[in-house]
């Protein structure tokens, strides 16, 4: 009786080996982080257009502040469940989203799954010409100062009426993504947004773009078909819906087509990048965008220049307009979390006074 006694708590030990090391395992299995950044900056905004300049402490100057949360489940065999819930805010005041009235998780709110197929994710998305603008200018995702990103994403809500090249917002709600294995450096992503309108299934958008990175070289490029503007909720009298035309032309684009090429390639001294790209809509209205730019290192951080020239022909317009965006600025790395930066921008639009912006601000990731 009692060797079967000690056979039996012999059994127990051992089950609760099992159990012990094997908790962790499980644990290691399915994961949740929370991460974000902090991006404030002080100075003088003028864009083209603006009567004078204002003073500012402004959130945002290299990167839009977010925090969110994301996970990932090891299903086994190589298939994972992902999800991603971020949302914008603006750290000067503490409101949500990138203006007023932009929804809660208006970064990325989606679930998905990958594996050795690659990655399929549905909800809102990142826009398909969101990846290739950010990494191949050298002010990154500035909404501020990136000449680039303030010439195809940024509507200026002021006397110039120069609204954004590309429609359809940087991120898509309501879809489906499918992003590819890498190919010797090269993925691509697969863009579909449902329109989601009653008796009208046809109304949608579709994109795909292309990233390779190979060594010093890397390549993109991207083409989008867009008939849905979004966020739907930009202040009224401003952008159509669907295209990306004042009202006061007295005329409606209601799809867009847009493509991009770019690359960049560094040279250690200095990493050089550049880009190319159209925009038609179902009337009369063409945008042609060339960015020009070059990073160089310097100390403990690096020196940013950049250009960017759009022509906006069309009758739906009237006369042919210009803008030619310009920043200068330094980048300062205080940490791998933490840089320090000041920026010079120069802003000329047809017709219009010309902007001369300034700020100098500070970047936390965590």
């Amino acid at each position: 009786m009692q060797q079967r006694k000690f056979k039996l708590t012999q059994i127990a030990l051992a089950a609760a080996l099992v159990a012990a090391t094997a908790a962790p395992a499980a644990m290691a299995q399915s994961n949740v982080s929370v991460s974000g950044l902090v991006d404030v900056f002080a100075g003088k905004v003028r864009n083209a257009g603006d009567a004078n300049s204002r003073s500012v402490v402004n959130s945002g100057g290299m990167t839009t502040s977010w925090f969110g949360f994301k996970g990932s489940e090891d299903l086994g065999g190589g298939l994972k469940a992902n999800f991603q819930l971020t949302s914008f805010i603006q750290a000067d005041t503490g409101s949500q989203g990138r203006f007023p009235g932009d929804t809660l998780f208006s970064r990325d709110a989606n679930v998905g799954l990958s594996g050795s197929f690659g990655a399929v994710s549905l909800g809102r998305e990142l826009a398909p010409q969101f990846l290739p603008t950010i990494l191949f200018n050298p002010f990154g995702d500035s909404y501020t100062f990136s000449p680039l990103i303030l010439q195809a994403d940024v509507p200026l809500f002021n006397g110039s009426a120069w609204t954004n090249s590309f429609a359809g917002d940087t991120g898509w709600s309501n879809s489906i993504r499918y992003t590819t294995p890498n190919f010797g450096g090269l993925t691509a992503n697969l863009h579909y947004q449902f329109g989601e309108v009653a008796g009208n299934n046809g109304k949608n958008n579709v994109g795909l773009n292309l990233l390779y990175f190979g060594g010093p070289l890397a390549l993109t490029a991207f083409y989008h078909n867009v008939e849905i503007n979004n966020p739907l909720n930009v202040p009224a009298g401003n952008v159509q819906p669907g295209g990306n035309l004042p009202l006061a032309s007295g005329l409606s684009a209601t799809r867009q087509t847009a493509w991009m090429v770019g690359g960049s390639y560094d040279l250690k001294a200095a990493k050089l990048f550049a880009t190319y790209g159209q925009t038609s809509h179902n009337i009369d209205l063409d945008d042609k965008t060339v960015s020009l730019g070059a990073t160089v290192p310097a100390g403990q951080g690096k020196i940013m220049a950049a250009w960017a020239h759009s022509k906006r022909t069309g009758t739906a317009i009237g006369a042919d307009q210009k803008r030619n965006t310009t920043s200068v600025g330094y980048d300062y790395d205080l940490s791998k979390r933490t840089d320090l930066y000041a920026i010079f921008m120069n802003d000329r639009i047809t017709s219009q006074n010309n902007g001369n912006s300034f700020g100098v601000g500070v970047r936390h990731r965590f």
